[in-house]
């Protein structure tokens, strides 16, 4: 261990708190590890991204089981940036990245490091193997060491430069941390078996020489390590117990074993698990940039992106993407999570705790003639029937309001029990009214205005209104409502396995041309027009939407649609219920 770590960092439990999670696999490798006092009974994790975009669901998954593992038994988990290629990475992701964390709900403490930390401890590293004959300077250029790497089913060839005398390696290296070659003409290369059947232990390259400017140490370093070699010696500088990955490190593990036995050092158990896949989604960090790069969204924090910067800007709550994460579990093979799910947690959480309201997305006028011009009634609204400890509020009603344009139809189909000539419906919370006259545009035949009546004994909650009616639509005053901006915002992609495209293939043709609809002229209700950013609401009958955080203002109001009303996910579970 880290002998220049604080001693806290071995003593102080997480403070991080997360729901009672069901027992998995690698739960049940720390309970034995408790049992056996492997560790001295310690349980310490990491979380180790590289900052070089932004956090997306997948992270997430990682995050509330490495900090969810470490609260769980009383144990610490570090925040460590594998900050090892300054060609890619920069400060705006660390800070986002730290951001996103603490937004989940988790806290790494003072425990946040960098690999570059490490950066002189992981060259003294590389100094010791050199010594012991476990590593050499190779001179072949990339392609050269891919052909001479062989494949699958054919042995790799060594390095013309394998066998050159410890002297010269020591020398070369020092040179090359010097700065005296360009870029790609030495690596350091550890000295294993050119002959394995993992790829990985065929002479893997250790250091890389990379003039790039790092966000952390500037120009002071000009070779670089690699991140199968930074990571494990960085777990054990650290004191990590139980270095835990996703399942595409498997055939790294060997590696990651091999350097920590021949540097004989602390030496934590790595362990993999299946990564999150979610269906009409990407998660390879790689597309992420190409569709931030070439302006396919209009940021990491695009609420059509699957980031954490973008889920919270849509309105998701921490609560639920833990949720959801929890639900998911742990498994050893990889699987597709249909997206409806999260959906599902996200409903689950939004109905407890989003206030009701009343919004008009796209406008109707209706005129009560019978009702008294200039009068105005405030009627009481439950703000939410799952909470009664939030209340109610005042809705302002008059002569002249607005409805959706699809609760009304000319010549309503079969099983359309919503306002047409001649029919009733009842206001939400006021009373029943009646469609007497539509109004058209003589130039286009569009509906503009709709005349009705209104009958005053049909008080919403009055103990005279005894008549029912088949619908109940909502509603805004045209005289108190207010304007705003809609972005109704579905799935980034049509097709829903985008792992399955091969590489070279024009994966973004499969981008959904319908997944924003920007609607202009809404009318909310006049309370509304304190909402802050971030804010979250359920519009009756429409589903749940936030306020933006970027593009909102008191004087121009933007509502993001977080997710609709409609869940698919809950009827399936009822469904495998019954069975």
């Amino acid at each position: 261990m880290n002998e220049s770590l604080n001693k806290k960092d071995t003593e102080k439990p997480s403070t991080a708190t997360v729901e009672s999670a069901p027992s998995h696999f690698i739960r049940n490798i720390i309970i034995e590890d408790l049992k056996q006092n492997k560790n001295g009974g310690r349980v310490h994790t990491r979380f180790p991204p590289e900052p070089n975009g932004y956090l997306h669901i997948g992270h997430a998954k990682s995050i509330c089981l490495n900090f969810g593992l470490a609260a769980e038994f009383n144990g610490l988990c570090n925040l460590r940036f594998d900050d090892t290629n300054p060609s890619k990475e920069d400060v705006e992701y660390v800070d986002s990245i730290k951001e996103d964390i603490r937004w989940l709900g988790f806290d790494w403490d003072h425990r946040e490091y960098y690999a570059s930390d490490y950066f002189e401890r992981l060259y003294q590293f590389a100094i010791q193997l050199i010594k012991g004959g476990k590593a050499y300077v190779c001179d072949l250029s990339a392609d050269e060491m891919r052909d001479y790497r062989g494949t699958l089913t054919e042995p790799g060839k060594n390095s013309p430069y394998r066998e050159r005398p410890i002297e010269e390696n020591l020398d070369l290296l020092q040179r090359m941390k010097a700065g005296e070659f360009p870029d790609g003409a030495r690596t350091l290369r550890a000295k294993i078996d050119m002959a394995s059947p993992n790829l990985n232990m065929r002479d893997p390259v250790m250091y890389r020489i990379l003039h790039a400017t790092h966000h952390s140490t500037g120009d002071k370093w000009c070779i670089y390590p690699t991140y199968d070699f930074a990571h494990g010696q960085s777990d054990s500088i650290e004191g990590i117990t139980h270095s835990i990955c996703t399942l595409e490190f498997e055939d790294h593990r060997p590696l990651y074993d091999w350097f920590l036995d021949q540097l004989n050092i602390h030496h934590p158990q790595q362990i993999e698990f299946a990564r999150l896949n979610l269906t009409h989604t990407v998660l390879s960090k790689r597309r992420l940039l190409q569709l931030v790069r070439q302006k396919h969204v209009t940021g990491w924090d695009d609420p059509r992106m699957p980031t954490l910067a973008g889920f919270r800007r849509r309105g998701y709550t921490p609560e639920a993407i833990r949720n959801f994460c929890e639900r998911i579990g742990v498994a050893k093979r990889n699987s597709m999570v249909d997206i409806a799910m999260l959906e599902h947690c996200l409903r689950e959480d939004l109905n407890k705790r989003a206030p009701r309201v009343m919004a008009v997305l796209r406008p109707l006028k209706i005129v009560i003639e019978n009702y008294p011009e200039g009068q105005v009634e405030e009627l009481e609204a439950v703000n939410n029937p799952e909470d009664p400890t939030m209340g109610t509020r005042r809705v302002p009603f008059s002569r002249e309001l607005y409805i959706e344009q699809e609760d009304f139809r000319e010549e309503p189909p079969k099983g359309f029990f919503r306002l047409s000539p001649g029919r009733e419906v009842r206001l939400r919370y006021a009373y029943i009214i009646k469609c007497e006259k539509v109004i058209k545009n003589p130039d286009t035949g569009i509906v503009t205005e709709l005349r009705c009546t209104y009958d005053p004994d049909t008080k919403s909650g009055s103990s005279q209104s005894k008549r029912k009616v088949k619908a109940t639509i909502h509603w805004v005053s045209a005289t108190h409502a207010i304007g705003a901006e809609v972005r109704l915002y579905d799935h980034l992609f049509t097709k829903e396995d985008l792992d399955d495209i091969p590489e070279g293939s024009d994966w973004l043709a499969n981008i959904n041309p319908k997944s924003l609809e920007r609607l202009t002229g809404c009318r909310v209700e006049p309370l509304l027009a304190k909402a802050k950013g971030g804010e979250r609401y359920q519009f009756e009958r429409l589903g749940y939407f936030c306020v933006d955080t970027v593009d909102s203002s008191p004087s121009s109001l933007v509502f993001n649609r977080t997710v609709t009303l409609r869940d698919t996910w809950a009827k399936v579970e009822r469904a495998g219920r019954r069975k």
